[in-house]
């Protein structure tokens, strides 16, 4: 099996199988998970909406101030600890302004409901709860009707 050099992820080459792999990278990208990206990632005019202290889950301010700007591969990124994997920035950001916009980026990604964990919750929550949490009001409520397998 080969790694491809631009990115890091393996290719199917001599297995021929043609199913898509994982990175052998440390650490996972949000990308490499759901094979998608997102506008925001791209346009940082589209998190002017985006009000920090009102979407702080709570009013936890603690919470906010935990999210940094990191790097993934060498590309700004966030951690969405609710995919447990890096959510990449690749627009340019102001100095001085990098965990403003990388905390923007992550809840806009929460409030549109894009975290793959969030995906995850939306078939394995195991109570009631809302999906979006308090990132969103008014969020449709997951897990009340779960069964075991």
């Amino acid at each position: 099996m080969a790694e491809d050099q631009t990115t890091g992820h393996l290719t199917t080459g001599e297995l021929g199988s043609g199913a898509p792999r994982l990175s052998t990278r440390i650490g996972i990208d949000t990308e490499e998970l759901t094979g998608q990206t997102f506008p925001y990632q791209f346009d940082r005019s589209l998190l002017d909406d985006v009000d920090l202290v009102a979407a702080t889950p709570g009013e936890d301010i603690n919470w906010l101030e935990d999210i940094h700007l990191m790097y993934s591969g060498g590309v700004p990124a966030v951690f969405d600890r609710y995919t447990n994997a890096f959510l990449k920035i690749h627009f340019e950001i102001p100095p001085g302004r990098e965990d403003e916009y990388a905390r923007k980026v992550l809840i806009k990604h929460l409030q549109e409901g894009n975290s793959y964990g969030i995906w995850l919750k939306r078939r394995h929550a195991k109570f009631p709860q809302p999906e979006l949490a308090s990132w969103r009001p008014g969020s449709a409520t997951v897990g009340e009707s779960w069964q075991p397998s």
